[in-house]
């Protein structure tokens, strides 16, 4: 549910720096694999030593298009390689190569629903440019660099002011998130940084049309955070602005301990930064063909993947789920396929994979294993349809099965596990159950309807399970309404 501010309206742009998932970086050919020895991966471009030249990454812009496509934007034919100059230890060319006045992509969109309402916020721009090093501080008594990821390519996703909460924000990331991990052009990892969140914040007066001051709150790497971060800043400037105070153009960090921001430094604008065309890159030209063969590439999307799952009767908050990473939506997908033949019914599916097979699946990126295979977990819930084991059974199967190849029916005949289902057998335990528990039975036909509860439970007990439940209720049913004589 969104938050209420009072007589104050919060406004949020956010922008996202995601990076693209090449073997290699955006202008060299040194890798880019996370976590490795310091200034390993670095190379005369890549350091900005003399006399060496840039040469752009084919498969980098690739997937920057591809990106671009899914978010719904325009891809420019025409682009320009720009330099932004600052001066930091860990950006040794002292300017980022990055896109300004002409990006690769402009106006998309990002959809997501909150409380049951559906919002679209724009995407301004999206923009290609390459990653800085990495300064760690009080490494004894000094700072150290690391050069591993400068150069490495980023898409910079830059949203318009249109989100009105710390909620709605979240929610953005998620989705956005989501269509990157979907086409494989971003891995969603947070606590790497290779998606990671800058947020404009200002707040404004219900009913103002003009934009108030805004904070930059800088690198948030949990959702959770930039949530809370993006609160605790819309409540800051209110309460300074109560209190007769001016705002201050800022960039602001979080301390998540505190719940507070704090201040980094006054923000720069633009003109600090001396954006000029880089003279060793030309202009990015893409022809139409080539962003049409980026286009046709494009795989089914999260947003149409839940509408296709909710056709199937699938919920739509395990719908969301599903399609919350790419490969538990392939893995739903597989046991689609495999389910044709047999009809297990999909919200079975679906409900099963959400509630057993995702508590034992290790994720790492893009990558994802899961305890069984889509083949395995179809049969394993045709035997439960089929009423040869029950649902109890089948979860104790599924521990039994992960990581093998083994067939869930050869393991219930191995086992001699199955469903009982000998009517006579059932009544008999029934009728001295019932014996047993003459209060219980009073109870139950003196109208507490919830004792048939203690007599299902003592019958799965005594059969470890094994009982037809369908069978065991209508059973006890019976017996339970007879007249005593």
């Amino acid at each position: 549910m969104a938050t209420s501010y009072g007589d104050f309206e919060p406004v949020i742009g956010l922008e996202v720096h995601a990076q693209l998932l090449t073997r290699t970086k955006l202008f060299c050919r040194c890798e880019t694999s996370f976590g490795d020895a310091p200034n390993l991966h670095t190379c005369p471009v890549c350091l900005g030593l003399p006399g060496s030249l840039p040469t752009p990454n084919e498969e980098a812009v690739r997937l920057a298009v591809l990106a671009g496509l899914a978010l719904g934007c325009t891809i420019q034919r025409r682009s320009v390689w720009a330099r932004k100059n600052y001066f930091y230890p860990d950006l040794p060319k002292g300017y980022q190569i990055t896109q300004y006045e002409e990006p690769f992509a402009l106006s998309g969109q990002v959809t997501f629903l909150l409380d049951g309402e559906e919002r679209s916020p724009r995407i301004l721009r999206i923009h290609m440019e390459e990653d800085a090093g990495k300064t760690l501080h009080a490494v004894g008594n000094a700072s150290i660099v690391d050069l591993n990821r400068a150069g490495t390519p980023l898409i910079e996703i830059v949203g318009e002011p249109d989100l009105r909460s710390a909620a709605e924000a979240g929610l953005y990331l998620k989705r956005l998130r989501e269509v990157l991990m979907a086409v494989g052009a971003n891995d969603g990892n947070l606590e790497q940084g290779s998606f990671r969140c800058d947020a404009n914040v200002s707040v404004r007066k219900l009913g103002d049309t003009k934009l108030g001051v805004r904070t930059e709150l800088k690198n948030i790497n949990s959702f959770r955070f930039v949530e809370e971060a993006i609160d605790v800043e819309i409540r800051r400037q209110i309460r300074e602005l109560e209190l007769g105070r001016p705002l201050v153009q800022a960039t602001r960090g979080y301390n998540s301990e505190k719940r507070e921001t704090y201040l980094l430094r006054e923000k720069e604008n633009d003109a600090g930064y001396r954006y000029f065309p880089d003279p060793d890159l030309p202009v990015l030209i893409l022809d139409q063909a080539y962003v049409d063969v980026v286009k046709q590439a494009l795989p089914e999307l999260p947003d149409a993947r839940r509408v296709r799952y909710q056709g199937l009767g699938v919920p739509a908050a395990a719908a969301q789920v599903l399609t919350s990473h790419p490969r538990v939506a392939g893995f739903f997908d597989e046991c689609l396929v495999w389910s044709s033949d047999c009809a297990v019914d999909a919200t079975k599916i679906a409900n099963f994979i959400i509630a057993e097979v995702l508590r034992d699946a290790s994720f790492a990126g893009l990558s994802a294993s899961f305890p069984v295979t889509p083949k395995q977990l179809v049969e394993l819930l045709r035997l439960v349809q089929e009423g040869t084991i029950s649902g109890k059974q089948a979860k104790a199967l599924l521990v039994e099965m992960s990581g093998t190849e083994s067939s869930p029916a050869d393991l219930v005949k191995a086992s001699g596990m199955a469903v009982m289902s000998d009517e006579a057998a059932l009544e008999g335990m029934a009728r001295e159950l019932m014996a047993a528990n003459p209060k219980q039975v009073a109870q139950y036909r003196a109208g507490k309807a919830t004792m048939l509860g203690f007599f299902v439970g003592q019958i799965m007990k005594a059969t470890k399970g094994s009982a037809n439940p369908a069978l065991t209720d209508s059973i006890l049913r019976r017996l339970l309404s007879e007249v005593p004589e």
